[in-house]
């Protein structure tokens, strides 16, 4: 079902130019779950918090109890069920490098509340200090380690933990750093959602940006899409699209964007996988 982005302020979501927001595609049709989202004309002004302002179509499923009694459903027995992979991990990161093994960092969470975040350490010690905030593939800052947990997505299993605090949900937009992206975020931040899935391989897409263009290229070419898509999510999302996008993270499955279709004039519909029926 073809769905049509209404709301969306590049002022507040984007850097203070609005000229990078007028290079992304529009969508022709979805896929099995939609990577790209179809743009349209602005809804009425509508009167209300500022998340309904941002986010006026936002999905009942995305505030609701429910959604919070299906994590924790998920969340219980499998926290119990992977405890000794999290034992081996741990004792891998600690042997293989110097530096905690859990990595902390603020995120803002739903309304812009600030939440820490966790994450097995993938990377040297004080990194952030020593090298660009987005990371690309053959970065010298990940460690041996690092690079078999990233390709796996491992390093994320202590979100479960956030995902228990209340702090993240297991679906949805994926979580921002304070000074990024700064509009309400109306619903949890997930650990994984379509966005996260269009963009798993998104070191591969900055390594073939210069250096010094990353930045800009990751604000005029990758986050207006994340935001089209966490948008998406936020207006059509149920319990069968969350049980849809949560297969197709454990399964890896569906085709992943490259730097090549975010440079295209006009983006093909990316399907998820044959296997999986439509998210409405």
């Amino acid at each position: 079902m073809n769905l049509e982005i209404t709301g969306l302020s590049t002022e507040i979501y984007l850097p203070p130019s609005s000229e990078s927001i007028v290079t992304v595609p529009a969508l022709v049709a979805h896929g099995d779950i939609p990577w790209l989202v179809p743009t349209g004309k602005s809804p009425k002004a509508k009167t209300g918090s500022r998340d309904q302002q941002y986010h006026p179509d936002l999905s009942p499923w995305c505030s609701s109890l429910w959604k919070r009694a299906f994590d924790l459903v998920c969340i219980v027995p499998a926290l119990i069920l992977i405890s000794p992979i999290l034992g081996i991990i741990a004792i891998a990161v600690r042997l293989t490098s110097a530096g905690p093994v859990i990595f902390r960092q603020q995120r803002a969470g739903q309304h812009r509340k600030l939440f820490t975040i966790y994450k097995f350490r993938t990377m040297v010690e004080n990194a952030e200090a020593i090298g660009p905030g987005h990371t690309a593939k053959g970065d010298p800052r990940i460690t041996p380690i690092g690079h078999f947990l990233r390709r796996f997505k491992l390093d994320e299993l202590p979100q479960l933990y956030n995902v228990l605090r209340g702090d993240m949900s297991l679906v949805g937009p994926r979580p921002k750093l304070p000074n990024h992206d700064p509009a309400p975020m109306a619903c949890r931040p997930g650990v994984t959602g379509a966005a996260t899935l269009a963009f798993r391989h998104e070191s591969r897409i900055l390594c073939k940006v210069p250096a010094e263009r990353i930045e800009t290229f990751y604000q005029e070419h990758i986050v207006p899409f994340k935001l089209r898509l966490d948008t998406d999510y936020m207006q059509v999302a149920t319990l069968a699209s969350d049980v849809r996008l949560l297969l197709a993270t454990v399964l890896r499955a569906g085709k992943h964007l490259t730097h090549e279709d975010l440079l295209r004039p006009q983006l093909r519909p990316v399907s998820i996988s044959r296997r999986i029926t439509s998210i409405r």
